[in-house]
């Protein structure tokens, strides 16, 4: 089960129980921060946790903090109120977090009751059926719906010093795209399922036993043939693409496909030297060098890597640092 469903179905298996939660979200960071928008973790009333908001003392502290809030009687029955929570990692500063590390993170802290256990089922169960839906946060109200005019992961903005809203997107915030679903999709398919990635593979082969083994995707497409790929892949800056099809034919065909989309990681695996040939065709015949340049291969950073789980290492490293530069 995807962490993020874990967190949702924690919150809501205590509140069905009458019990009161303390839901941490780090809203936004800066510099060297630890955590990132959208780290999430609860905390339940017996001291129980999920999830994490970057870790190290400051995420020590505010567990301590939670835990503190939940042990006082007061808390139950009183107007839930969302706190925001400013820290700044440096020694010498006005909301010192413990840490030294230079950045600084906003944290929203907000206790659950029983109250807010539909938003929460509805939360869970978007996830759980890979529907779109986003979680707004404000001073003093929590919701989970639709929210057509958030174009963002994650948006959060201040109207007054105590007043602010932040919307975020649930589940994977990226999408990753493997065209060709043989050994190294699978290996591939296997490590991202662990991360921030919703996982699709387009494959031209029903028979495919490796197929049949990817229990990891979350969908599966057979196509008719490779020169219908561009009908199943849209633009998109969240849209990474990796190509590992049989061979360098069926790869070629993919890529005079998906050239001039807008991704934010177009990979292929193939051999150095055949690559660049394709390359120098491909640009011979017309196609744009600012295009051309957007094609990563060979594909992964080179650690020397041989089997499928090696190669889905090196690859995966590579989707990791365009993601997170």
């Amino acid at each position: 089960m995807p962490k993020e469903i874990e967190l949702w179905q924690f919150i809501g298996d205590r509140l069905k129980r009458g019990e009161s939660v303390v839901l941490l979200v780090v809203a936004e960071s800066h510099g060297s921060s630890p955590g990132r928008a959208g780290y999430k973790m609860a905390v339940a009333e017996n001291g129980d946790l999920i999830g994490s908001i970057g870790g190290g003392v400051m995420e020590v502290n505010l567990v301590e903090q939670a835990r503190a809030i939940l042990s006082e009687s007061q808390h139950v029955g009183s107007e839930v109120t969302t706190a925001l929570i400013e820290q700044e990692h440096r020694k010498n500063s006005d909301h010192p977090s413990g840490m030294i590390c230079s950045g600084r993170q906003t944290i929203l802290q907000r206790i659950f009751n029983s109250a807010d256990l539909p938003h929460v089922t509805a939360a869970f169960n978007a996830l759980s059926n890979s529907a779109d839906a986003w979680m707004t946060l404000s001073e003093n109200s929590f919701a989970v719906g639709r929210a057509e005019a958030c174009t963002l992961n994650t948006s959060f903005k201040r109207h007054s010093e105590s007043e602010f809203t932040y919307i975020e997107k649930l589940g994977p915030k990226n999408q990753l795209l493997i065209i060709g679903g043989g050994h190294c999709a699978l290996a591939l398919s296997e490590l991202m399922s662990r991360m921030d990635f919703t996982i699709k593979i387009f494959d031209d082969r029903p028979e495919l036993n490796t197929l049949e083994k990817n229990e990891f995707a979350y969908e599966i497409t057979i196509i008719d043939g490779y020169d219908k790929i561009a009908d199943h892949v849209a633009s998109g800056e969240n849209i990474y693409i990796v190509v590992m099809t049989l061979g360098y034919k069926t790869d070629e065909i993919v890529i005079r496909h998906l050239l001039g989309k807008q991704f934010k990681y177009f990979g292929v695996l193939g051999s150095r030297a055949k690559m660049a040939t394709l390359l120098r065709e491909l640009k011979s015949e017309g196609y744009p060098q600012d295009q051309l340049d957007t094609i990563r291969t060979p594909i992964g950073i080179p650690i020397n890597s041989h089997t499928p789980e090696e190669i889905a290492v090196s690859i995966a490293a590579e989707i990791i640092s365009v993601k997170n530069a």
